[in-house]
């Protein structure tokens, strides 16, 4: 077996947790099938999307302020897609589309040979884009839904068979328990259709996150490249001053492969500067890093603005759809049970969930209403207004 096999053996071993979990949720639902048989039945998750949703977007609208696209269609996922989908879903410029496209749609269908041609075809973008795959697929089991291009995603693979299984596993009489399951199932389409909805509705805030990520991946692939020219001399140097863990010399690839991993921004600058470096202005490295990869400090100049615009983009709107849903269904009676019988907490706990997006939309909230939505939508908060929120609304008053 080569190098790049081996490599992509590994890939499938850094997702062999959630494969295996994959595996375990489609043999859990039949299962619950076959032992609740007719007792009961659960509403196909297209036919309750497709009925709340008229009546959903007219509450975003009317909560937010803002029009939400006449466009918008609801599609259904099963697993496979879904990972596809989630290939969709980096951001990567057009020279680099297509294999972000090929890669996760090799990873979908666990095809080990087309990943290692893949990578043997572009190393540098397999370097960037082999992290998103391992990022986004081992989170598909918690995710209930995407939006991307005026298309709302609903994980049917998880919202069509959690509801069964969780019924199971409450036990006999299947009868007396399934409304409350029923109505916790009917609860989490509400909050994903409400939140994809939500989305939908901040296109600027979309728009600049997505061109900023696009940037970042761009710079990475760059230092890819640089990294993978490096000559071994060098490689080796650099690995042993940075105290890498030691790779065979007939795995070439793998040592390159260490070195970007570690000196890449997301790991590297957040490792030297912490969670700072979304306001940090400044950087610098050390020198002896400098001498053997001189492009190295420019790199990380570049990467600090679009990382800092994809951050702030990413948390606004993240902020602004907790916020958002938490007002809309807070006494919403499908909510409350699917926190029960799918989170196993309450509207409470719910409630008290800390983040630094939701706490700005709540802070702008409080003194401009609903103007506050649209507000950041048209003029997005940066990284450091978003931890200091009276600094953004000195920004509008301008």
């Amino acid at each position: 077996m080569g190098e790049f096999e081996e490599f992509a053996e590994a890939l499938f071993g850094q997702l062999s947790v959630e494969i295996n979990e994959e595996k375990e949720i489609r043999q859990l639902a039949i299962t619950a099938k076959e032992d609740i048989g007719e007792q009961v039945k659960f509403r196909d998750i297209e036919d309750i999307a497709k009925e709340i949703f008229p009546e959903y977007k007219d509450k975003v609208e009317k909560f937010l302020g803002v029009k939400v696209p006449d466009n918008i269609q609801l599609k259904f996922p099963e697993l496979e897609d879904l990972k596809r989908l989630k290939g969709d879903k980096v951001f990567a410029d057009k020279e680099s589309k297509d294999f972000v496209i090929e890669l996760f749609d090799a990873v979908a269908k666990e095809d080990l040979k087309k990943i290692a041609e893949l990578m043997k075809k572009d190393t540098a973008k397999y370097l960037v884009y082999s992290t998103y795959a391992i990022q986004y697929i081992s989170k598909i089991t918690t995710t209930y839904g995407d939006y991307l291009d005026s298309v709302i995603y609903l994980n049917k693979f998880i919202l069509s068979r959690y509801p069964q299984i969780i019924l199971h596993k409450q036990g006999e009489p299947y009868k007396s328990k399934f409304e409350n399951v029923n109505s916790g199932y009917i609860g989490a389409v509400k909050m994903t259709v409400l939140e994809e909805l939500i989305h939908s509705a901040q296109e600027n805030l979309q728009k600049i996150n997505k061109n900023a990520a696009t940037q970042v991946n761009k710079i990475n692939e760059e230092l890819a490249t640089i990294i993978l020219s490096l000559d071994t001399q060098t490689v080796n140097k650099l690995s042993e001053y940075c105290q890498l863990q030691a790779v065979p010399d007939d795995f070439p690839f793998a040592k390159k492969a260490n070195l970007f991993f570690f000196l890449n921004p997301d790991h590297f600058l957040i490792e030297q500067i912490g969670p700072d470096v979304m306001t940090f202005t400044h950087v610098e490295i050390d020198p002896k890093i400098g001498e053997s990869i001189p492009q190295l400090l420019d790199i990380y100049k570049r990467w600090l603005v679009p990382i800092q615009q994809h951050h702030a983009a990413f948390t606004a709107m993240e902020g602004m759809a907790s916020f958002a849903i938490e007002s809309i269904l807070k006494d919403d009676e499908d909510f409350q049970n699917y926190l029960t019988t799918f989170m196993g907490t309450d509207f409470s706990s719910y409630q008290v969930r800390k983040s630094m997006g939701k706490d700005f939309t709540n802070s702008l909230y409080e003194k401009l209403g609903t103007d506050t939505f649209k507000k950041m939508i048209e003029i997005p908060p940066n990284t450091r207004e978003l931890k200091e929120p009276q600094l953004y609304l000195k920004k509008l008053s301008l």
